[in-house]
């Protein structure tokens, strides 16, 4: 295309030179010279537009190139993006196996966490339930034990060395000592401030010797199993 426009501007610029030459010098109005520089000023102008049709058609050219090379990075661009958006996709994509072992995995450790709860459970039960146990047992044993001392304060003063006495006294020392051995203890009482989380007050006399709510004097012993009270201890209170 920009041959032909060269070779049309040239015929054009050729065929005004020799109409001017047909003419002559007073047909045209000037002298030789004056046509001379005529014809060669029509010659630059050709060239001139030879110039500038061959700049635009270059520009033209250039352009269709610069817009062919963004045609083809718009294209690479989308293929690079496309293949990104499959890589993220195949990556997404979970293996139905690795699916399954983490849901059993899950669940195996939900049962093992159950398992833990009910066996820390089973435990505190069965130990309530010994305790509960034990206490209606020793509960139970604490009248014969009242029974023995009683026993023990009924022998006359003559007979307290005798074997029978002896005996008896042997046995109740057995007894605590057992009772001891399990986790029973005696509650204090003759001395001590009153305390109604250990001692039941039955009965309240009014005596110098004793400080306020003081014990004066125990009517019945208290047992504890454990740290827990079994039975409070029957007491006298003064002041």
């Amino acid at each position: 295309m920009d041959q032909e426009a060269k070779k049309e501007t040239c015929c054009q610029a050729e065929d005004a030179a020799e109409q001017e030459l047909d003419r002559g010098p007073q047909a045209a109005g000037g002298t030789e010279p004056e046509q001379t520089a005529g014809y060669a000023g029509g010659q630059g102008t050709g060239a001139a537009g030879t110039e500038r049709a061959g700049s635009a058609g270059a520009e033209r050219t250039g352009e269709t190139g610069a817009g062919a090379d963004g045609q083809a990075e718009d294209g690479s661009a989308g293929a690079d993006g496309e293949e990104a958006g499959s890589g993220k996709a195949k990556g997404a994509k979970k293996d139905p196996k690795d699916a399954q072992i983490e849901d059993l995995q899950d669940k195996l450790k939900r049962q093992m966490a159950e398992f833990d709860n009910f066996r820390k459970r089973t435990e505190k039960e069965k130990s309530a339930m010994y305790e509960i146990g034990a206490r209606d047992i020793i509960e139970k044993i604490l009248p014969v034990l009242d029974n023995f001392e009683r026993a023990m304060a009924a022998v006359p003063e003559d007979a307290k060395g005798s074997s029978f006495a002896e005996g008896v006294e042997m046995i109740y020392k057995q007894f605590v000592k057992t009772l001891e051995d399990a986790g029973v203890e005696a509650i204090e009482a003759v001395g001590q401030p009153f305390d109604p989380n250990l001692h039941n007050a039955v009965m309240h006399i009014d005596d110098e010797q004793y400080g306020e709510n003081e014990i004066s004097q125990e009517l019945q012993k208290g047992y504890k199993y454990r740290g827990t009270v079994v039975r409070h201890s029957m007491v006298q209170v003064a002041n």
